[in-house]
């Protein structure tokens, strides 16, 4: 596959026809001359832009998602394909309807396992919401029917696939992203050999419907962190250490975490094979991984579906030693952040260089800020990337004894309260013997919010276990600090006396 460098969400364009029609027939291989027309794909655009999306690789189209608009009253649970679409006229369209009906889906042979249909049906799923419709509703191939029709029936081979006896790809992708079979249907779609002409009619339910004044937004509000307290352990090679963390993300992204925040240093075991260098050479070695590491995390954001904040990890940038992280979004980007503090240690035993560029950064998820350990002491830090209107602070961190970590802690859940934000930290766990500067480390991930009426008593949205090895999953709702930050008890950005004081980038 070729090297990804970005994914798009955007909607269908007549000028994408040539390259759609081609992708359909790479696509559906063994339904021969299973694609849509010009004059059909024009219908469906001219009458309902807003369902026509295609997911770009590159700006090429790796997937497609085609929707009307329904009166589903006026169809029976028992329907074809061929009468919810007008006999492929698309007539049955109703801009006054009540559900979003799917008329096709489909991802490239080459883009498939990257999760970019989830992309699709959760577009889905927020335009539902948005339109206040009842919820999305398709008929769903089973293409692996076919095998086991002389011995199962329908709903025999649909429970064995529920249970995980059997596996459909199809079926079992649309159960994972929250559809529900409501009915099974003979019949439905002509010339689906693979599925005995038979499909599942799948129904998601939209939980706000009727709820008024939903806002539209493309910006999610509530977001899901995953913080993984990462264990030191000895690893033998690169790959080793990547497998541990390709484990973490597949775990919170199991979770439909939107980021997933590493500690400071995790890859430091790696020092364990330089060990006989000095302090200040095993670290430059170190810094050799950094790379590879990011580039994995990249591809491991895209294939997750996830935001990698990736801890720290040493870099040389001009002859000379950096602690840097990467932010890897799931659209293929990459952003670069420093640590702007070192710790006195960190000069003596290495020869760490101090950072210069502090800023926010833009996600699907609203703005966020990324300090690293030593940093969260600096109030200053934090003060002018809430200024550029950060809503999320994620700090990864590593300390070796609990009154460091204690620093941490308390000025991390200070930052919060100050900023009205939410400050996600995380940090390593355990022992490293055969590391110099790095043999013991103590930390207690956690997520503070800040302390008001909408959030918990004590601050303390979630925290791990201390000096154990997990995760931490937890969801922050962004809508909420706007609330705080117009009618909280106090209002700490607000109330700022910028008469006698104020603060700004040099």
């Amino acid at each position: 596959m070729q090297e990804i460098e970005n994914i798009e969400l955007s909607f269908l364009s007549l000028d994408d026809y040539q390259e759609l029609k081609k992708a359909m027939i790479e696509s559906y291989t063994s339904m021969p001359n299973s694609y849509w027309r010009e004059h059909q794909i024009k219908t469906l655009i001219d009458n309902f832009p807003e369902g026509q999306v295609v997911i770009k690789v590159n700006d090429h189209i790796a997937g497609c998602a085609l929707s009307i608009i329904v009166d589903y009253s006026k169809f029976d649970d028992k329907h074809t394909y061929k009468e919810i679409t007008g006999n492929y006229t698309f007539s049955t369209h109703d801009q006054d309807g009540d559900v979003l009906y799917g008329v096709d889906v489909f991802i490239k042979p080459e883009f498939r396992g990257l999760r970019l249909g989830r992309r699709l049906y959760d577009y889905r799923k927020e335009l539902s919401e948005r339109l206040n419709l009842k919820g999305v509703a398709f008929g769903g191939r089973i293409p692996n029917y076919h095998k086991y029709s002389d011995h199962l029936s329908p709903k025999e081979y649909i429970e064995k696939v529920r249970r995980k006896e059997i596996h459909d790809p199809v079926l079992n992708f649309q159960v994972s992203n929250d559809f529900h079979p409501a009915k099974i249907l003979k019949n439905y779609l002509e010339g689906d050999e693979d599925s005995n002409d038979y499909a599942v009619l799948l129904e998601w339910d939209n939980i706000y419907y009727e709820k008024k004044n939903k806002k539209a937004s493309t910006i999610k509000k509530v977001v899901r962190l995953g913080l993984i307290q990462w264990q030191m352990r000895s690893y033998k090679t690169l790959d080793e250490l990547m497998h541990q963390a390709e484990y973490f993300v597949d775990a919170v992204s199991g979770y439909r975490s939107d980021f997933a925040l590493f500690p400071e240093f995790f890859n430091a075991p790696l020092m364990a094979e330089n060990n006989h260098l000095s302090e200040p050479e095993a670290i430059r070695k170190l810094a050799e991984h950094t790379d590879t590491i990011v580039q994995k995390f990249s591809e491991l954001a895209i294939s997750y579906n996830i935001n990698i904040i990736s801890g720290s990890m040493p870099e040389i940038k001009d002859d000379r030693l950096y602690n840097v992280g990467y932010l890897c979004k799931r659209d293929g980007t990459v952003e670069r952040y420093e640590k702007l503090h070192t710790t006195p240690d960190e000069k003596k035993v290495w020869g760490m260089q101090k950072g210069s560029e502090l800023k926010v950064f833009d996600t699907d998820c609203g703005k966020i800020g990324i300090l690293i350990c030593y940093d969260v002491e600096f109030p200053e830090l934090s003060r002018l990337l809430a200024d550029e209107g950060m809503d999320i602070l994620f700090v990864p961190f590593l300390t070796d004894t609990q009154n460091g970590y204690s620093r941490v802690r308390n000025c991390a859940q200070a930052r919060a309260i100050e900023n009205e934000c939410y400050v996600a930290i995380a940090g390593s766990v355990g022992n490293l013997p055969k590391v110099h500067n790095m043999d013991i480390q103590y930390a207690q991930s956690m997520v503070f919010t800040p302390c008001d009426f909408a959030f918990p008593a004590n601050g303390i949205k979630a925290e791990a276990t201390p000096n154990t090895e997990m995760i931490l999953i937890a969801d922050v709702d962004i809508d909420l600090l706007r609330e705080l930050n117009q009618f909280g008890s106090v209002r700490n950005l607000r109330d700022r006396r910028k008469d006698i004081y104020n603060l700004k980038k040099l």
